[in-house]
């Protein structure tokens, strides 16, 4: 087991990678004064290592990470009759732990939370990093706070019950982490694709601390996304676009968006377009998508209602090589030219 630490402003925050769900009751205060959220999918098969606590459940799917949700936990939450003294745990995915952490942040203006993440996709992006929030209106993350969890817990053997389209939802946020930040991780999924795809122990288990590393090291610098977490963001704005137009998978539009965003990197003369070609051969590799059929009109739309445009700009995460990423705020005007460019819609 390996523990990493977050220190924000909201307090500090441990990473435990390789821990067991089993071990869950060691890392909460009190057995009775603990609350559980979760699907009824993971419910369903971890509920024997759950420490015995009441459980919350909600449903499955993009469509129940909203307000709506969130409200009727709320109502289970004061029949249950918890105070500021309890302790709400997310065991799941990432939607759960996105509810979790937003109710527990809201309620009663602050409930201490932790989660265990049961995806790769969580434990590498969702469930670090204290940030929790809920689609609004079908805009992804529109409601939200900052917000550290106690600890996060990641169980390996939890993976093992992922269909594949899960892991490729959480290979796309490992791909991404290498591309901002570390070329030598890069390199090695060049390298061992396969034995990731395949979820092989020591292959999985190193990228996701080498991703949790990269992102908690950026977290700690720029908890609020006033600089450089804005990196964390690598084909994101894209990507959103994709998930709200298409209603594809997070990863997969992720992936796509990552190619568009090299695309712009190359446009602009940042990145070499042998540099682009190895990004999407790559994720071809580990059966990504690399590209969807949309006009640029369409694309051009969604993103102009994106959270991280500023006035008449979005900011954009860009490449200036493999592992090296830069933030620039685009003008609209300049990126609908761009759009008209790129060989990809």
């Amino acid at each position: 087991m390996k523990i990493l630490d977050i220190q924000g402003s909201t307090g500090r925050s441990t990473l435990a990678i390789g821990e067991r769900l089993g071990n869950l009751g060691t890392y909460i205060p009190d057995n009775n004064n603990t609350i559980i959220i979760t699907d009824a999918h993971v419910r369903s098969l971890y509920q024997d290592q759950f420490p015995p606590c009441p459980i919350i459940e909600i449903g499955t799917g993009e469509g129940i990470k909203n307000l709506d949700t969130v409200q009727a936990i709320y109502q289970q939450l004061v029949e249950l009759e918890v105070d500021r003294s309890w302790f709400i745990v997310g065991i799941g995915g990432g939607i759960v732990c996105d509810i979790t952490g937003f109710v527990a942040s809201t309620f009663l203006r602050g409930v201490r939370f932790g989660f265990v993440s049961s995806t790769l996709l969580a434990q590498v992006d969702a469930s670090v990093g204290g940030k929790n929030g809920v689609n609004f209106s079908g805009y992804k993350n529109m409601v939200g706070v900052f917000n550290q969890p106690g600890f996060v817990i990641c169980d390996m053997a939890l993976l093992r019950s992922l269909p594949q389209s899960e892991v490729l939802c959480g290979l796309a946020e490992i791909i991404k982490h290498a591309c901002i930040e570390d070329r030598a991780m890069f390199e090695f999924l060049e390298a061992s694709s396969g034995l990731a795809l395949e979820l092989d122990p020591h292959a999985i288990e190193r990228l996701v601390h080498d991703s949790v590393v990269i992102k908690s090291t950026i977290v700690n610098r720029d908890e609020r996304e006033q600089g450089e977490r804005r990196k964390l963001n690598f084909g994101h704005t894209f990507g959103h676009a994709f998930e709200k137009i298409l209603k594809v998978p997070h990863g997969e539009a992720v992936a796509a968006g990552m190619v568009a965003a090299a695309a712009l990197s190359v446009k602009k003369g940042y990145l070499s377009p042998e540099e682009f070609h190895r990004i999407e051969a790559l994720l071809k590799n580990v059966n990504l998508p690399t590209r969807f059929s949309l006009s640029g009109a369409q694309v051009l739309d969604a993103m102009r209602r994106d959270k991280k445009r500023e006035g008449e700009a979005i900011h954009f995460v860009l490449l200036k090589g493999l592992g090296q990423a830069v933030v620039e705020a685009i003008p609209l005007v300049e990126l609908e030219a761009y759009m008209e460019e790129l060989d990809l819609f």
